[in-house]
């Protein structure tokens, strides 16, 4: 079974409608084995903030050294964001062998009128799927209510409510105590249910959740220092200080502990969702007894700093400000206005671009948010209201200056972004599906395929999860400029008309029946074909002009996409830069031991300068597998005196470094590029970067150090790969970076097979599509060890790497032996451009 099969098969299963009840799920799990009787589950329900929660939650959980499964919901991009092992989407292959399993009973229950419904069955693979990751936890956000949703099949450790408000009325009740009492079903057998629920709602809880494990209350220092007893007081305690940067901070106090946190999202009601998910930890932990590597403390500490999550007041620019954030209710809304008030010494004025479902209280929504113009749009979905509709509810409201009705979202946040000035704001709400829509325009990859022989074609057609007949049909006219991409529908539906037209081709995924879903797309054709469809895709509606720009960007068609990096003076900007490795350090792979003099080190970073060395790459701890940890001050110890010594040499000095106090110790030395292999694990790494404007590498990296018993499962290692970075490149850019400052490394042999490894070095080229200069770090790896080359052989494969990654398009490689390799790429640099020699 192909994925788009399989995932065709569950979106078809929307078309039945919500129950109320478990037992259809339950049957499913049992046809499956019942895989979710052996799972330790922590159920998050709640109006607003469960999702947010559970991520919190399971940041925290991992960083206290444990598996985690999450499953959340909506998606906003692929059916397989929803659930995630240890922060990693499951596989394609997953799905295909979960479809295959469960098939055979979904059509025998369809045939029996009592089929399981699309969010049934997504429910159920979570479930299969965190059985057989075997994890520690699985983290589960409900879906609607609590007694009747699907996740209520299974018997938390740990649960909460995290607030009340009316939604759903039609399956939950016509009040808030009802929808309440509904929800507190999921409170455990033995353990107090954790909520930030308020008032009536709160009364409610207590009626069901007194009858089992009984309630923890979560709520302000000012709700506790107005109680009138101890007993009316919250049992955990939310004092939150505002925002610091664009991270919140708060101070979070149970009965006996404590803790100053910083919260990757910021706002108020973050930091009382922050005070429910350090409540569910601590309850989760103390029910695991010892699987724990790390204090609760110091886990929520990281995790709650971590916890970034797509749509939830994020913040995607500075100049203007742009904020995305899928309120879809009055309460919602108000939490929104109250995060966005923070900013307001920052901004002028504020356009709002809103689209949002049809059984949504509009009215309620529009009273809720900050004044300024509005621009409402209808979302790519069938439920979603019209924007004229819902233009009607923002006109009858008070205070908002103009309501212009845009038709969809890209249009309507290019006309909010056009209307803005440089200190005003854009707030993107809502919907999830509006924000969905509205962030590709920050994370749409455009991915260029280098496509050589009908095998290559084959690949790139099928990565995109088109058909056999496709492929087939395909494969020959494909083996020219070949670009990948993911669009609405509808965009792809005119591309595909138009690139036909122009004598070109398009070929669309599986899933193009399913109209709610971004699908893949491949187009093909000659450079003059695709600057024609770039004249008719310039002033079309539904997104496809912004597309268009996207497109001409990637495929440097009138633009030239160094002009940046050549603007700052980076050696990357005209070619491949080299990178010379200087290990200050006595454990390292390939040298440890030599360099760890001060003396030795600098008279090694003046040769490699001497040699052609355009960067030196200075470390003090060693990421080989098995390699020991070294605490900061001893790696400050062993990098700043060398950096202090070499600061001045004609080259840049970068400091290779997972921890941010070294990082800002070296940058105080001399240094001029922060090179982290973690992929920005430490939250302050970004923000260092940002605030003293210098490059950072961000590495895909799954260990570091290397841990060799580490197996991790990819559809294609390339596009997880790309997949993985976008979220860490994005991370960097909210920072405050721009592209031409966030260096990618694809990070060869950390958790990728020797096969994989020589996979991404052939197709590096396609790392190009993340908009960011390209690293590529090979240099005397065990990837060589496949060609038959020892570990003191692979300075031979090492040079030939360097040449290949150079003629691809690598921006700079990383390498031990600075004088062959740079041979290496100026005869690359030759072969291409003999002329300018």
């Amino acid at each position: 079974m192909d994925y788009h099969e399989a995932a065709n098969f569950l979106f078809d299963l929307r078309r039945y409608s919500p129950r109320t009840g478990v037992a259809s799920t339950e049957r499913l799990l049992e046809h499956l084995g019942d895989p979710h009787e052996g799972l330790v589950p922590v159920q998050v329900a709640g109006s607003n903030g469960k999702g947010s929660t559970a991520r919190m939650v399971e940041c925290s959980l991992r960083e206290a050294g444990l598996d985690v499964g999450l499953y959340t919901s909506p998606h906003l991009d692929d059916l397989r964001e929803r659930i995630l092992v240890n922060d990693r989407q499951v596989t394609k292959g997953a799905v295909c062998e979960f479809v295959d399993a469960a098939e055979d009973h979904i059509v025998e229950r369809a045939g029996a009128g009592e089929s399981p419904t699309f969010f049934e069955a997504v429910t159920a693979m979570a479930l299969w799927a965190f059985d057989r990751a075997d994890v520690d936890v699985a983290v589960l956000e409900v879906g609607i209510g609590g007694k009747h949703d699907a996740t209520s099949v299974v018997d938390p450790v740990a649960s909460a409510v995290t607030s009340v408000t009316l939604e759903h009325a039609d399956v939950l009740g016509d009040t808030v105590p009802e929808i309440a009492r509904d929800k507190a079903h999921v409170t455990p057998a033995d353990r107090p249910l954790v909520t930030g629920a308020t008032g009536e709602a709160l009364a409610a809880v207590h009626e069901v959740a007194d009858e089992r494990g009984g309630v923890l209350t979560v709520g302000t220092e000012d709700a506790a220092d107005a109680a009138d007893d101890r007993d009316e007081a919250p049992d955990v305690t939310v004092d939150y200080h505002g925002r610091e940067g664009i991270e919140g901070a708060a101070t979070l106090a149970g009965p006996d502990w404590s803790l100053d946190a910083r919260l990757a999202l910021p706002g108020a009601h973050q930091a009382r969702n922050a005070g429910v998910a350090a409540a569910l930890v601590r309850q989760t932990l103390h029910a695991l007894d010892d699987r724990a590597t790390a204090d609760p403390d110091t886990a929520l500490r990281t995790g709650l700093r971590n916890a970034h999550w797509p749509g939830r007041f994020e913040v995607l620019s500075q100049d203007p400000l742009v904020v995305l954030d899928g309120a879809h209710n009055p309460g919602g809304c108000e939490s929104v206005a109250e995060t966005l008030a923070e900013f307001d010494a920052e901004f002028a004025d504020c356009h709002l671009v809103v689209g949002a479902m049809a059984d949504k209280d509009h009215a309620g929504m529009a009273a809720a948010l900050p004044r300024g113009a509005v621009y409402t749009c209808r979302p790519d979905v069938s439920r979603a209201e019209s924007s004229g509709a819902l233009a009607a509810a923002f006109e009858a409201a008070d205070g908002y200056d103009t309501v212009e009705r845009t038709g969809n979202v890209p249009g309507a946040l290019d006309a909010a972004l056009d209307a803005a000035d440089e200190d005003d704001a854009v707030l993107v709400t809502g919907s999830l599906y509006t924000v969905a829509e509205a962030r590709t325009r920050w994370t749409r990859l455009h991915v260029p395929k280098r496509v050589d022989d009908l095998p290559t074609a084959e690949a790139a057609l099928r990565d995109a999860n088109v058909t056999d007949p496709g492929v087939w049909r395909m494969r020959g006219k494909t083996v020219h400029r070949t670009l990948q991409t993911r669009v609405q529908v509808r965009q792809a539906e005119y591309l595909k008309q138009e690139m036909l037209s122009l004598g070109g081709e398009c070929a669309t995924s599986g899933l193009s029946r399913q109209d709610q879903e971004p699908v893949d797309v491949v187009l093909s054709g000659t450079l003059a074909q695709f600057n024609s469809l770039l004249e008719k895709l310039d002033g079309q509606p539904y997104g496809l002009s912004q597309l268009g720009e996207q497109l001409r960007r990637r495929l440097g068609i009138r633009t030239d996409p160094d002009a940046a990096a050549r603007e700052r003076g980076y050696p990357w900007a005209d070619g491949t830069a080299v990178m010379g490795i200087l290990n200050a350090t006595p454990d390292s792979f390939h040298d440890g031991g030599e360099y760890d003099a001060v003396e030795d080190a600098v008279a090694r970073a003046e040769a490699m300068v001497e040699a052609g060395a355009d960067i030196v790459d200075v470390g003090g701890e060693s990421t080989r597998p098995g390699a020991d940890p070294v605490p900061a001050e001893e790696e400050r110890q062993r990098v700043v005196p060398v950096i202090e010594r070499i600061a001045d040499c004609d080259a840049m000095v970068s400091i290779d470094t997972r921890k941010a106090e070294v990082a800002e110790a070296a940058l105080d030395a001399g240094a001029d590029l922060l090179n982290d292999v973690s992929g920005l694990a430490d939250p302050a790494m970004r923000l260092l970067a940002a605030e003293r404007d210098v490059p950072v590498v961000v590495m895909h990296s799954v260990n570091a150090p290397v841990d060799p018993d580490a197996e991790v499962e990819y559809d294609d290692v390339v596009e997880d790969t790309l997949a993985g970075l976008v979220e860490r490149v994005l991370l960097a850019e909210k920072a405050g970076l721009d592209r031409s400052q966030i260096l990618v490394d694809p990070g060869l042999g950390f958790g990728k097979s020797r096969h994989e490894n020589f996979e991404l070095l052939g197709r590096i080229g396609e790392f190009r599509a993340l908009g960011c200069p390209v690293l590529v770090g090979h240099s005397h790896k065990s990837m060589f060890g496949l060609l038959g080359a020892d570990v003191d052989e692979r300075l031979a494969p090492t040079v030939a790497a360097t040449a290949l990654a150079a003629d691809r398009g690598a921006d700079v490689v990383r390498v031990h032996d600075v004088a062959e390799n740079v041979a290496a790429v100026r005869t690359v640099e030759a072969a291409d451009q003999p002329d300018d020699i």
